[in-house]
């Protein structure tokens, strides 16, 4: 053939490829082979607290991700905080790691030199840092320099006061640290945090990993003023007390918001918010109200979180304490829309991993999956999906839309929460096959549990 038309043929190949790329809806952009991840964890955040559920608080810039990203509409996690985080970071349910992994703990959750997201990226040259909450072991030998990553700051324990930065009387009241040192720091907590991933962001270390698992909006709940001030003139309940209390709520929440914009524009800033993937969710459920017992002059909240249209709160395995606001979002790579299938923080492990092309050598026994190909919108699951729990003295298994949740022997509930997502009708009585069908898949699940506490920490203050 000749060159001219060796020519033309190459363009017009080009041009029908391009074509077919709209057509199918993918991205002309190949993803990068190391993206930078931000990964941000909310604490408390209840499904009816931001805009996009039909929020009366406001979160325009959450919104926003939501609109341009993946929404990731049956997001589901642990009930409280350390489990879900241990879960995240390991992929793997925390019953594996025994029964101080299923509850608020101050021991450590993860057994030493367990693989994490962290160590996985580190392993595949990225730069880790943790700014932020860990909660998963608060002594400095069980803290997140230990499980990966190579800089962190933030609070140890489940929660700090955002003006202290202390959490409660005891011997892990002091937990405001920076890389394994306890540091003394003025300023409000969220905004301390902000910041400080603003700068690891401007810093440009590509690759990396930045996981931001803020301490908002768990109690002790407080803001500065300006804050505050979005809400003025406004009521929201008749009693003065209770309205006060939704307002100081609202205001954390909408600080969180304008926290987690800082960080999109610090990526559009230093141009590297084509080659980063934000994923962002909460740790559980919102709780509905709430005293205070850190160390702190903070007032306590007797109106917090809203969970509807979903039944329950924070530390029950009804939806509205597992079913989260999460989505994810990259402009370069992921279509606007909505992901009806279920998924678990224990995917994220996995997920993640795939993303930045890190190789598994060794099992690791993830009881989470790959979910990029849902994500992306590439492919579907194939097979009904399996998502196990286990909390304090309860338990609870999805399969295909069916949900059962075993107080106890004795006191098993049934629902369907695809026809009826606020679990308003339990069907155990009716559906005995099906409660027996999924006891057994939950009598499987329970076989890899460790229901003893490690040896090494019997005795020590919980």
């Amino acid at each position: 053939m000749p060159r001219r038309q060796r020519t033309i043929a190459a363009v017009l190949a080009a041009v029908i490829l391009a074509v077919l790329a709209i057509a199918s809806g993918t991205r002309a952009a190949d993803p990068p082979a190391k993206p930078n991840i931000l990964l941000i964890v909310a604490d408390d955040l209840g499904w009816n607290d931001v805009g996009w559920h039909g929020s009366k608080i406001k979160t325009p810039r959450l919104d926003a991700l939501v609109r341009a990203g993946v929404e990731l509409d049956r997001h589901y996690v642990q009930p409280v905080c350390t489990p879900t985080r241990a879960a995240l970071l390991s992929g793997r349910y925390p019953s594996r790691f025994g029964p101080q992994a299923l509850v608020p703990s101050n021991l450590r959750v993860l057994p030493p030199n367990t693989p994490t997201i962290a160590s996985l990226l580190r392993g595949r040259g990225y730069e880790t840092y943790l700014c932020g909450k860990w909660h998963l072991g608060s002594r400095f030998e069980w803290g997140p320099n230990r499980y990966g990553f190579g800089h962190s700051y933030g609070s140890l324990t489940g929660a700090a006061d955002p003006w202290t930065h202390q959490y409660r009387v005891g011997p892990y009241a002091k937990t405001w640290h920076r890389d394994e040192e306890m540091v003394e720091e003025e300023g409000n907590a969220t905004e301390l945090l902000a910041a400080q991933a603003v700068k690891w962001i401007e810093d440009k270390r590509e690759p990396w990993f930045l996981y931001v698992p803020f301490t908002a909006v768990h109690i002790p709940i407080d803001t500065p003023p300006e804050y505050k001030r979005l809400y003025d003139g406004q009521t929201f309940h008749d009693e003065p007390a209770n309205d006060e209390s939704f307002k100081r709520f609202a205001a954390f929440v909408s600080q969180l918001d304008a926290k987690v914009g800082q960080l999109i524009d610090a990526l559009d800033r230093t141009g590297q918010r084509d080659e980063t993937l934000v994923v962002f969710t909460s740790d559980n459920g919102g709780l509905e109200r709430g005293g205070n017992a850190y160390i702190s002059e903070v007032a306590p909240t007797p109106v917090l979180s809203d969970n509807k249209p979903l039944r329950g709160q924070k530390a029950t395995l009804y939806e509205g304490g597992i079913r989260v606001c999460a989505f994810a979002n990259w402009p370069s790579q992921l279509k606007p829309g909505k992901l009806a299938a279920p998924m678990h923080a224990v995917d994220w492990c996995p997920t993640l991993a795939g993303v930045a092309g890190v190789q598994v050598v060794e099992p690791l026994n993830w009881d989470g999956q790959d979910m990029w190909p849902a994500i992306a919108g590439s492919a579907l699951p194939h097979q009904p999906r399996t998502i196990y729990w286990a909390y304090n003295k309860a338990s609870a298994l999805l399969h295909d839309g069916w949900k059962l949740i075993e107080h106890s022997p004795r006191r098993i509930e049934l629902f369907n929460v695809l026809s009826d997502p606020s679990e308003t009708t339990d069907l155990a009585a009716s559906e005995p096959q099906k409660v027996a069908e999924l006891q057994k898949l939950l009598a499987t699940e329970r076989k890899s549990d460790q229901t003893e506490l490690p040896a090494d920490l019997r005795g020590l203050p919980k």
